[in-house]
């Protein structure tokens, strides 16, 4: 299928989802996609996976089935799939303090900072003191040092700031402590997530990736961002003394000039680099009972289970807005940025991918693109095709697939 635009859209959508395929080809014509991929689960089964477009700007080649994509902080989500793991094999309670797991974490002011208030950007922590460069983000016994050194911000629990890159870093590290083989977080997601389920995404890239199955990301110009983001978010952004900038430190590390993105190097929070098929197939399996992975239903109804507020509310200090939710290393769903339906969990990144999970629904969903966006609460790109397929959903009962040419 081609749109009128002549950009080639390929994949397979079953009966009663054809509007997800109208609104992946309108994204094209009418709301500037470059390239991308979409993919759906509904009951633990495939009724959307479509691609198209361009994963390379500067040559123009084009985005293939196997095309894979960084998705920056939707990377997140990918990351508390392996502590929820954690959590169903006993090995971590949420409520626990960190210090139990990690004894040297309990300085400075950190003696209290429970798993779940670390994981819901609540422990002050969304900023290191120490400068942190390529090297040391690469030396896990290293990095564990400075992270355990780090005074937060202020008293742990009370406000919410958007834990940018440093929310990984300290789930690796406490993944680390709490896994009897020590093993990295990207490690252990290739062994416990992506290799059981045969996915297509990796939070550690391997030598083994050619460039030539990896899409770059085109980048909006200065007018577009502040169209897009609005002047104060640009300016707290491009502030070097501002929260969400120093937030924002690291998240240049998983580029490579020569080789697009680096190999074997972990940013649990924004490094993952898929495909929107591998994220949408990790998702459905979180929806839907997670018995291929071993998840207990306990740990499945906290997943699910509405978000928890620090004492100031959720007002966040780095992002400047009010109303974004997270709980157990996900976002959750609401009227800030609403997605799916109340009890979902999931991840958006900058520039437009998000990954979520919709149990109530039974739907696991990816939307990646090589061309970033500029919104904070919904990409259109993003939002025209989760509102189709939610339109399609209560006619799609028992429905069979079909191609798109």
């Amino acid at each position: 299928m081609a749109t009128s635009d002549g950009f080639d859209i390929r994949g397979h959508v079953s009966r009663g989802f054809e509007g997800v395929r109208e609104a992946f080809a309108e994204n094209f014509v009418r709301r500037g996609e470059l390239g991308g991929a979409c993919c759906a689960f509904h009951g633990g089964e495939k009724v959307v996976d479509l691609w198209g477009g361009i994963r390379n700007k500067q040559t123009s080649e084009p985005w293939e089935q196997d095309t894979m994509v960084i998705i920056y902080s939707a990377t997140k989500g990918l990351a508390a799939m392996t502590l929820a793991i954690a959590h169903s094999r006993g090995w971590l309670n949420y409520e626990e303090r960190v210090c139990a797991y990690w004894p040297e974490f309990a300085q400075n002011g950190k003696e209290r900072i429970t798993v779940r208030q670390l994981l819901a950007h609540q422990a002050g922590l969304f900023a290191l003191d120490e400068a942190v460069d390529r090297d040391l983000a690469a030396d896990v016994d290293r990095l564990a040092v400075v992270l355990a050194r780090q005074k937060p911000a202020w008293e742990p629990g009370t406000r919410q700031a958007y834990h940018a890159i440093t929310l990984g870093f300290y789930e690796g590290e406490l993944l680390r402590r709490v896994d009897p083989q020590h093993r990295s977080l990207g490690q252990f997601f290739q062994d416990e997530i992506a290799a059981p389920l045969g996915l297509d995404v990796y939070i550690r890239l391997p030598e083994a990736i050619p460039n030539s199955r990896l899409a770059t990301i085109a980048q909006p110009s200065l007018f577009e961002m502040l169209r897009g983001f609005g002047l104060r978010f640009t300016l707290e952004a491009m502030n070097r003394r501002s929260n969400f900038h120093r937030a924002l430190i690291g998240s240049q590390f998983p580029h490579d000039e020569q080789r697009i993105y680096a190999r074997n190097f972990e940013v649990p929070s924004g490094g993952a680099v898929g495909t929107a098929r591998a994220i949408a197939h990790a998702y459905s399996v979180f929806a839907t009972g997670g018995r291929e992975l071993g998840l207990r239903a306990e740990t499945l109804e906290l997943l699910a289970a509405p978000a928890i507020p620090p004492t100031r509310g959720f007002y966040d200090e780095c992002m400047k807005v009010a109303g974004v939710q997270f709980a157990l290393g996900f976002m959750k769903s609401s009227r800030a940025l609403p997605f799916g339906s109340a009890g979902s969990f999931g991840s958006p990144g900058a520039g437009g991918a998000l990954g979520f999970s919709d149990p109530r629904a039974g739907i696991g969903y990816a939307y990646v693109t090589s061309k970033m966006g500029t919104r904070l609460t919904g990409d259109p790109r993003d939002v025209a095709l989760r509102d189709a397929l939610y339109s399609a959903i209560p006619a799609s009962s028992g429905a069979v697939g079909k191609r798109v040419a």
